[in-house]
This record gives structure tokens, sequence and C-alpha cells, in this order.
């Protein structure tokens, strides 16, 4: 079994589409700007501060990281309360609980993450840039908790990144991982990178695909001012990788990606150019 170049690529190493002037960004008021800079943007700085100061105590003692999840909830929940925007979790019945999974997401805005944390039931673990670690207070809480750092370097260094998110999954944590790399630009999903893909064949574990709605509108990439509104969590289907091989990452990230478009179109019919995910041919 291999890892080819292909399934280590990142948004680091793909290049990226220029901005489409056709999906223009959406627009902030002047008096939204303002409640952001006098309300919203100032108590989501704070809950962070808060709550990743107690996380960081936490992880004094908190080995298996169960205390610091628990704060991370309880700090996602504040945010969207925070934005006032409630979340719908649907599906939630196809949740592989009690087994270790890799939950791919598409990636829309820096809110993405509160709302996984928030309406996920279970504890795991996330992949991240390896960068991150370095962060001061970011990178503490990384490393306290548990997280797993993605190594962009080299081929060699992310196959042994790969390889650390396999064994976390073996044994029997979850993860929560964005194929695509980083955010969705004017919202579009875009190529999804196999390394979930292949975490999941190697350990042996179903892929959960999750498509997120509403948090591009909310807070899009660029734009620091949050727009309330109503958001979506649904649950895919579980895709079983049992008797599959590494060779098989590419067609299943392919799959996983098919899934998400569909359930982000099913929901938003007709509209979907419009509410800001589409797919590139």
């Amino acid at each position: 079994m291999s890892v080819t170049n292909e399934t280590l690529k990142t948004k680091e190493t793909v290049a990226q589409p220029e901005a489409r002037e056709d999906v223009p960004r959406p627009a902030v008021s002047l008096a939204m700007r303002w409640v952001n800079y006098l309300f919203f943007l100032p108590l989501v700085g704070l809950a962070t501060v808060f709550f990743g100061t107690i996380s960081l105590v936490c992880g004094v003692w908190d080995e298996n990281g169960r205390q610091q999840h628990t704060l991370a909830r309880i700090w996602a929940r504040v945010l969207l309360r925070v934005a006032l925007s409630p979340v719908t979790l649907e599906h939630a019945e196809r949740l592989p609980l009690g087994q270790a999974a890799v939950y791919a997401s598409n990636h829309l805005s820096y809110y993405d993450t509160p709302v996984l944390y928030a309406e996920l039931p279970f504890q795991f673990r996330i992949l991240a840039k390896a960068p991150l670690w370095k962060v001061p207070f970011i990178g503490w809480y990384l490393q306290r908790s548990g997280q797993v750092p993605i190594d962009q370097s080299s081929s060699r260094a992310g196959v042994v990144s790969l390889g650390r998110g396999a064994k976390t999954l073996e044994a029997g944590m979850p993860m929560v991982i964005f194929p695509e790399g980083g955010r969705a630009f004017n919202g579009e999903l875009q190529t999804m990178a196999a390394g979930a893909a292949w975490m999941a064949i190697k350990a042996q574990v179903p892929v959960v695909p999750l498509t997120l709605v509403g948090t591009y509108e909310l807070l899009p990439i660029h734009v620091y001012a949050l727009r309330p509104r109503p958001l979506k969590l649904i649950v895919g289907e579980p895709i079983s990788t049992v008797g599959m091989t590494t060779r098989d990452a590419e067609a299943l990230t392919e799959r996983l990606r098919a899934v998400i478009h569909e359930t982000y179109v099913a929901d938003q019919g007709s509209g979907i150019r419009e509410q800001g995910l589409g797919i590139r041919d």
C-alpha cells in the first residue's frame, strides 16, 4: 500500500481559482458592521480567551482530553449564541456512535469548527496544520488536548502525519477533518485531498460525510462581520472502508465529495448559486 503525492495535496500545494465575478461575497451593511464591532466580535474574543485559558489549565491533569473537549463544546455553543445562529442537526441517527470514524466536512467559514464541536455528541480529534502548534496559546491548546498535526513540509513528513492520524483512529478516537484543506473561496466546494480517505482505509473505519449549510453566509472568508442566520449540519450515510486498500483513497474521496455536493444541492435547491456553494467543472 502506498501514499501518492496526490493524497498529500493541500490548499498550499494546489493553485486556487481566482475570485469569481459572478458569485459576489455577501454584503454587510454599515449598521451590521457596527453591531459586530461593538457586540459580536468582542464577545467572541472574550469567550475564546476565557475558555481557552481554562482549557490550558485543565490540560495539566486531563490526560485523555475529556474535560478539554467539554470546554470546547461549551465555547462553541457560546459562540453560536453570540452569533444568534441556531443549528439544526439532521440525520443524527446516522452517526456511528461508540466507534472510531473519519468525519469529513465541507469547509465554508471560521464558524464551521464551533458548529462541529457544538453538535457532534462525542469526543474527537482534529487534523490541523503543523505551524499552528508554534502559535502561542493556540499551539499550547492543540498540544495539550491531543490534536493531530499535519506536516506539509515534505511528502515524507506528510506520510508520517497521516500515519499518526491512522493510529489515533485505531486507538478508537474519531477524527474530524476538512478534506478541502481550507475555507472555500466564494463558498464553492473545492478539490478535496485524499488524506482523510487514506487514514480511514488504513484504520479500516467508516467515513461519514458531513455537510455544513449557512456558515458561509454567516461568516465568509475575508469578511470579518457576522450575519446571524439559522445553520444546518447534515449527516450523510457512513461509507464503509472494509476491504479497501489505500489505492482506493482517490475514488473514495471523489465519492465523498459527490455526496457532500449532492446533499447541499438538495438542501438549497435552485438557489445554490445565490446561497454560496457551487461545484466547479
